[in-house]
């Protein structure tokens, strides 16, 4: 990932300046990129996390140290409780809500005759419920509020989904069946509130460098496994996501909504049919 500073010199003309953004899941990998990303695009940011409080605030200290604006909350997503409490602290510091970035989820992997119950349900209720809980809330939040002169959107949500919300994945039956709910989760609130000039969109990664899958990237050997299903032949990186989502944020893509924008150097061309088709 690109250090604080190199990422707030993509952005000299702050397209989200003004705008207020929750993060979930923002304190490594994909989300922290995304809240550094949003950051430097002028959003006051806050970086949710569920645990290493301290890494959560040394990222909120490095967006300050570069002229950005960033606060911490804590909150399993899965917990109606936590996510009610963690908004009130939110909108408490910030006033209101522009931008949701719904980025928390997890893995608990097994063959399906070894998957347990509680990793079903732990992966659902974070990579699913998390995310209709902190989309209820956004909303409410947006529809109170009501314009501003920030936006062209009365508010935006963006679900972090992935390939595999098209691609099945054996091995891991509850992590694909949550991200193919999240993409219908995402298109019916889409269309339920695009009535309010609310967009709400997905991007769904494809490999991306992050701690989480360090063990499919580390090696050449890995790595060159890895670029057997991705036509661009690159693995990607967090700030290839930090980007898509600051773009989905802006006017840039006013007319976008109900989208799942596959950022994923082409896993989802199945290259295994370029020679085999």
């Amino acid at each position: 990932m690109s250090t604080q500073s190199e990422i707030v010199a993509l952005y000299p003309y702050k397209p989200l300046a003004g705008q207020k953004a929750l993060v979930t899941g923002a304190n490594s990998g994909i989300g922290e990129a995304v809240a550094r990303h949003l950051a430097a695009a002028g959003a006051a940011v806050a970086i949710n996390y569920v645990v290493h409080p301290e890494v959560a605030q040394a990222i909120a200290d490095d967006i300050i140290a570069s002229g950005g604006e960033a606060m911490i909350t804590a909150a399993n997503v899965g917990s109606e409780p936590e996510v009610l409490a963690m908004f009130g602290e939110v909108l408490t510091k910030f006033g209101t809500l522009d931008i949701l970035v719904n980025n928390a989820g997890l893995q608990r992997d097994a063959p399906l005759t070894e998957m347990t119950i509680e990793q079903w349900n732990t992966v659902i209720s974070v990579n699913l419920t998390g995310e209709f809980l902190c989309s209820r809330e956004a909303v409410r939040e947006f529809l109170r509020r009501g314009p501003t002169p920030h936006s062209s959107a009365l508010g935006k949500i963006i679900h972090m989904s992935s390939v595999h919300e098209v691609i099945p994945w054996a091995g891991h039956v509850n992590y694909a069946a949550s991200k193919g709910g999240v993409n219908m989760l995402m298109k019916s609130i889409a269309q339920e509130v695009g009535k309010h000039k609310i967009r709400v969109n997905s991007i769904a990664p494809g490999a991306i460098k992050t701690p989480i899958n360090v063990g499919a990237w580390s090696t050449p050997e890995a790595e060159a496994k890895l670029l057997e299903l991705i036509p661009y032949d690159r693995v990607g990186i967090a700030d290839d996501i930090g980007k898509a989502a600051v773009w989905l944020s802006s006017d840039a893509s006013d007319y976008i909504t109900g989208t799942s924008l596959f950022v994923d150097g082409g896993m989802t061309l199945y290259e295994g049919f370029a020679t085999n088709g």
